[in-house]
């Protein structure tokens, strides 16, 4: 038993129609409605991926950048370190050659007073033997004088020892007051000498001809007038010398075998330049002939091969006044005879060339027919074939690709619709 409604509100009830433009339309605004949701959620799901992509690379630019940051530090950290350790490797070399030069000058200046100590000491030496022997010289020469000067009648004379050895004496001050003030020192000399001479002269004279002195007195005497001041006079000499700078005997030895060595290092330099300049001026030389050579091979090999160019190019050498026919010259002669740029290019060259070279273009650019035609290269070739066989195809490897899902383009939801509802119509009449 069924129940069926006829009227409603009065109305009846109109009988359920089929209308496949309103399912399509419905299906269509679901499928609309289902796509924009699901195109909502992919983009969300896109926004987020890409979000989470973008943060992985933010992360990651992040990371490198601090790895980057401590490699910087640790680089300019180590390079800090090996500069402050350079450093203190050179305060220690500084420091070290200063200790060095420290204790090089104080070892010279050890010497320097060690020396400056013995000649203070040989000097005092020199000095008191000089004097010592004056005055050894006085005491054996003064009684000698008295004895001959002594006279009862005139008791004055005996004053004459007194200025015969005391003239000495006081010339040889003044020859010291010379030398201390660098004055000329010649005439004190002169005077020491005339003075112990006379000196001398008197006590040799009086211990021959008196026999109460004796030649062995008289003898003594005279040398002891001339021994003290002489030596002193050889003091004074030496003292002078040094104060004049004057060089001794074994420093100008010294001086003159550094000047023989200089001038034989001087020498050798200058034989050396001479005979570096000589070769120089050879290879020069050789040069020179070799360039020559090969100029005047060159300007025969032109001329024999190229006789118009080359009276151009020697007209041009001529008006310009060069020597020889340069590079330049004869590049303009060959553009001006031949036409051509390029050196050792003619018009039958260039021709030739260009023929050839539309024939490798035009070659190069035509279809390929044949089998080795590449239009439809992707297709099988027609008929069958053994199955083992491959199919020929060359761009893929001969295997043909494989076909995913996804790979064709999807069915559009209204024709899938309306497919559906033609099948349900066939459906319907059929029964």
């Amino acid at each position: 038993m069924s129940t069926a409604i006829d009227r409603v509100n009065g109305h009846a009830v109109a009988e359920p129609r089929f209308d496949p433009v309103a399912l399509a339309e419905a299906d269509a605004i679901r499928t609309r409605t289902e796509a924009e949701a699901r195109a909502i959620v992919t983009e969300a799901e896109g926004k987020a991926k890409a979000e989470q992509i973008l943060a992985a690379e933010e992360a990651e630019k992040q990371r490198i950048a601090n790895d980057r940051a401590n490699m910087r530090l640790e680089k300019e950290r180590a390079d800090h370190e090996a500069h402050l350790a350079k450093k203190a490797a050179e305060k220690a070399k500084a420091d070290a050659e200063k200790e060095r030069a420290e204790q090089a000058e104080a070892e010279r200046d050890a010497e320097e007073a060690a020396r400056a100590k013995e000649q203070q000491r040989t000097e005092n030496l020199w000095r008191w033997g000089a004097y010592g022997i004056y005055a050894v010289g006085l005491v054996i020469a003064a009684p000698v004088q008295f004895l001959a000067f002594w006279d009862e009648e005139r008791p004055f004379m005996v004053a004459a020892p007194a200025l015969l050895e005391g003239l000495a004496l006081v010339l040889a001050c003044g020859a010291a007051w010379a030398v201390a003030h660098r004055r000329d020192v010649l005439p004190y000399r002169i005077g020491i000498m005339l003075g112990a001479a006379v000196a001398a002269t008197i006590n040799l004279w009086h211990g021959i001809t008196d026999p109460e002195i004796g030649l062995n007195a008289g003898l003594i005497g005279a040398l002891a007038s001339l021994g003290g001041p002489i030596v002193l006079m050889a003091y004074e000499h030496g003292i002078a010398q040094k104060a004049d700078g004057v060089p001794s005997a074994r420093e100008r030895r010294a001086a003159k075998r550094a000047k023989a060595k200089e001038e034989a290092a001087r020498e050798k330099a200058k034989s050396e330049k001479r005979a570096a300049e000589a070769a120089a001026t050879a290879d020069k030389k050789a040069a020179q002939e070799r360039a020559d050579e090969e100029q005047k091979r060159r300007d025969e090999d032109r001329r024999q091969a190229h006789p118009e160019v080359w009276a151009v190019a020697d007209a041009l050498r001529s008006a310009r006044g060069s020597q020889y026919v340069t590079e330049n010259i004869w590049a303009e002669a060959w553009l001006r005879v031949t036409g051509c740029k390029t050196v050792g290019i003619t018009y039958d060259i260039e021709t030739a060339s260009r023929i050839q070279q539309a024939r490798v273009k035009a070659l190069a650019e035509m279809p390929i027919e044949g089998p080795l035609l590449l239009v439809n290269s992707h297709r099988p070739p027609s008929g069958k074939k053994d199955p083992e066989a491959p199919d020929g195809r060359r761009n893929n490897g001969g295997t043909p690709p494989l076909r995913r899902s996804g790979d064709s383009p999807a069915v559009s939801p209204i024709a899938r619709t309306q497919a559906r509802l033609e099948r349900t119509a066939e459906k319907t009449e059929g029964a």
